[in-house]
């Protein structure tokens, strides 16, 4: 937490959250031991539940919310006995929270994968301009993804600590050979590394066309950058028709519309061959034509947005499997990155691998290749019948309605990093988040409910809490930053929420987890879950996580609701890379404008600290 006002500035609150450490260990002996997630004291979250509220809802709304939750907490009544049923279940579960978060944010959700709940990461851009470099650049991908998997299989991946503590690792084994299914009401995961066989093969999709690469060697070991690349030719020279219909597009609807179509898909015995090689590879790898040129200015927008949804029916959204946990993309055109279905892990794992990868392209192979020939890739051959051609039509034009649907902005801030804020012992964390604030004030003239992402990994298979970033102190700072009338006076509390919400002691997990225990214990739902402040105060218009990497890159993801906004940023030293999307249909919001008022934001904050310091 730290306080400012015109002439002082001083830190209040240890204001950085730990950094993660890499320690080389056995990950999964600290797995037993990490504690399980707590259930945090009912009257706790519902004081900070209602303190949340209050930037948000009129007096008269609070004082009727207020109501309904001494109503709620009466002794004896329905609060504490749902508390009680929770504390049960996590007695009885490694982690309470974990199988409904799976259910309720991804499994459960019938909105189409692509956009709406699987995010996208953008590489720098590669300078080679033709197929050979497409190849060369895939093949060491794929080897550098493979060196990955082999700390995976003897278990010899680092184990992240923060503060001390060791982090549950449990995400980093479900992202390889891991895929979605569909299913009429809920979806399901496999991970197909489990088992006596674990396959030993990738997919790789161009021109639509999919192939089973075996990436091992009869005797175990994984193929050279030049046996890979070898196989990636082959590959290319025989899939150059660009007439195959995109079979992979189906994976792009609606959950309920691709899961009648995948039944469908499935009844012939071929067809359901090649699907089960796709769901079972380790990953995908998606060799992309070269996208629509633009300017340089919008090239990083154009690019976030094939890393979310492939441009389109007559680009490169054919060019996937959506269901894929990891799909990497490596477009002709120097364009390239990955996307990730989100329900086996969050982003932190995902950046780790890819700064992992990044770092073994950079090493030069010392590994001679052996001279024996390898076989030709498998071909995955699909029978179109009538009715799965109708609905790959329909799967396309789907497709390019969100295409068109989803505004995506890329902004590369230059004038400073985070040691800028922690020359001024702030967290860069909590003044992004502050000036997130203030750039949303200043476009609608009014504060809105805001998550952001922290990690749950200090416990057993902990997954995400999210941090309610607006407050009545957040308010007040935006308030006065444009108010020339007063002295700016700020608490920035984030980095203490970060603190509260990292050790299990968050309000939106508890809330959910008393709502679920709601759902199966009793005939009705509680009011205060019925009550239109919940409502108001879950319907995220700002939407934002921090994925920290040591690449220069930035993950990009859909908003969370039609009219709000979806804000990922990595904060490099010495700038900071955002990606904000909005949804198109919706007046209100801009992706565009949103991202000047951050810039100006921004700028207006290291103004305003400089001009405190030298008060001092």
């Amino acid at each position: 937490m730290l306080c400012t006002r015109t002439g002082l500035v001083k830190p209040c609150r240890r204001l950085s959250p730990l950094p993660v450490v890499q320690i080389s260990e056995r990950p999964l002996v600290h797995q037993e031991s990490l504690p399980k997630l707590p259930v945090p004291p009912l009257k706790q979250t519902c004081a900070r539940y209602l303190a949340s509220l209050e930037p948000l809802i009129s007096e008269e709304e609070m004082t009727h919310t207020r109501e309904l939750m001494d109503d709620f907490l009466r002794p004896g009544g329905v609060g504490e006995r749902l508390q009680k049923s929770l504390e049960r279940r996590a007695r009885k579960t490694d982690n309470w929270l974990s199988d409904w978060w799976m259910q309720s944010a991804y499994l459960d959700s019938r909105m189409p994968v692509a956009m709406y709940t699987s995010p996208g990461v953008v590489l720098p851009k590669m300078h080679f301009q033709d197929r050979q470099g497409q190849i060369r650049f895939a093949s060491k991908l794929i080897a550098g993804v493979l060196d990955f998997k082999s700390m995976i299989d003897s278990e010899t991946l680092p184990v992240e600590y923060l503060g001390g503590k060791p982090l549950c690792m449990d995400q980093y084994y479900q992202v390889l050979t891991s895929c979605r299914i569909p299913g009429p009401k809920r979806d399901t995961v496999v991970n197909y590394a489990i088992g006596k066989t674990p396959p030993s093969h990738i997919t790789v999709v161009h021109n639509f066309q999919f192939f089973v690469l075996d990436v091992y060697n009869s005797d175990g070991s994984p193929l050279t950058v030049d046996q890979i690349y070898v196989q990636l030719e082959k590959i290319w020279n025989s899939s150059l028709q660009t007439n195959k219909e995109p079979v992979g597009i189906l994976t792009s609807n609606h959950r309920n519309t691709w899961g009648k179509a995948y039944n469908n898909l499935i009844k012939d015995k071929t067809n359901k061959e090649s699907v089960r090689a796709i769901q079972k590879s380790i990953f995908t790898v998606c060799l992309d034509a070269p996208m629509p040129r633009v300017s340089d200015e919008m090239y990083h927008n154009k690019v976030a947005a094939q890393m979310l949804h492939g441009g389109g029916s007559r680009w490169n959204s054919g060019n996937r499997w959506f269901d894929k946990t990891l799909q990497f993309i490596v477009g002709e055109d120097g364009s390239c990155g990955l996307t990730y279905e989100h329900a086996p892990a969050e982003g932190p794992p995902i950046v780790f691998l890819v700064d992992h990868v990044v770092d073994y392209m950079k090493r030069s192979e010392t590994v001679r290749t052996p001279m024996i020939p390898l076989p030709m890739p498998q071909k995955l051959r699909f029978n179109i019948t009538p009715e799965i051609k109708k609905d790959i039509e329909k799967a396309k034009q789907n497709m390019n309605i969100m295409v068109h649907e989803l505004d995506v902005r890329v902004l590369n801030f230059t004038n400073y990093g985070r040691k800028f804020p922690k020359s001024h012992k702030m967290s860069p964390d909590a003044f992004i988040q502050m000036a997130l604030q203030l750039a949303y004030y200043r476009m609608y003239q009014t504060c809105c409910p805001t998550y952001e992402s922290a990690s749950l990994r200090m416990f057993r298979l902990g997954r995400t809490e999210a941090i309610r970033s607006t407050t009545t102190e957040s308010l007040q700072f935006t308030k006065a930053m444009d108010d020339p009338s007063k002295h700016v006076q700020v608490y920035i509390l984030v980095a203490f929420s970060v603190e509260k919400a990292i050790h299990g002691q968050g309000i939106e997990r508890h809330m959910l987890g008393l709502k679920m225990m709601a759902i199966e214990d009793l005939t009705s739902l509680p009011e205060i879950f019925m009550d239109t402040s919940f409502a108001v105060s879950t319907h995220f218009n700002l939407y934002t996580s921090q994925v920290g990497s040591k690449t220069d890159c930035v993950m990009c993801f859909g908003p969370m609701v039609p009219d709000g906004y979806g804000i990922c940023y990595n904060p490099m030293d010495d700038h900071i890379n955002f990606a904000v999307t909005a949804f198109n249909s919706c007046e209100e919001t801009n992706a565009t404008k949103l991202s000047q008022f951050l810039e100006d934001s921004l700028l207006d904050m290291k103004t305003l600290l400089e001009q405190v310091s030298k008060t001092q």
